[in-house]
């Protein structure tokens, strides 16, 4: 059941491609494949730390203030994320800037506080936090990759076509974002559409 939990998060119901949440930071920050990476294993880092306390204290919240508790659970884990980062890796935690503090308010991440942890146990929460996390990075990852090739020329800083290559600047502008995103989210749900109707229509 929780290997189910995890791998729901990554591939059957990512929260990118198939819920299409947390679009805010997948458009905004992923002008390269590290920055996607970078801030995918921040918010999995909040998403970890927030559905385990969640799952632990959520008999003790009083149902009519859950939200602004768990808002508050998340609010600290963003700021240690927020710091540690600012002291580890000082140059990645400015380019990626205000959208770090902004994974408090990532639907993402209070999404799995209220639809899950806050109904299950410790583990099965922690599996749905690791893969939900997982999911979301790997989505920011290709979406950074494809910006950044077609943009850049370029794949985790490393040229890939020479100095012939004429990069489509368009790629790592906002209108690049939307192209790429809508074209990634048609090759997902095509895919899971053909893997369900091998499987008899489930």
């Amino acid at each position: 059941m929780s290997l189910k939990t995890f791998t729901n998060g990554i591939f059957g119901n990512n929260p990118v491609m198939k819920q299409v949440l947390g679009l805010c930071p997948a458009l905004a920050v992923t002008t390269s494949a590290i920055n996607g990476i970078a801030m995918g294993l921040a918010t999995t880092a909040v998403l970890i730390g927030s559905n385990s306390v969640v799952s632990l204290v959520k008999n003790m919240i009083p149902a009519k203030v859950r939200i602004p508790a768990y808002i508050v659970i998340i609010a600290s884990f963003v700021t240690v994320v927020d710091l540690v980062m600012n002291a580890y890796v000082h140059e990645l935690h400015k380019v990626l800037g205000l959208f770090i503090p902004l994974i408090v308010v990532n639907c993402v991440v209070l999404g799995r506080a209220e639809s899950f942890a806050s109904k299950n146990g410790l583990l099965r929460s922690i599996m749905d936090a690791v893969g939900t996390g997982l999911g979301f990075t790997l989505a920011l990852m290709v979406l950074g990759g494809v910006r950044e090739v077609l943009g850049n020329g370029s794949i985790m800083g490393f040229d890939l076509f020479g100095a012939g290559f004429k990069p489509s600047i368009v790629m790592i502008l906002p209108p690049g974002a939307f192209i790429a995103l809508g074209f990634l989210m048609m090759m997902y749900n095509y895919v899971e559409e053909r893997k369900r109707v091998k499987r008899g229509g489930e």
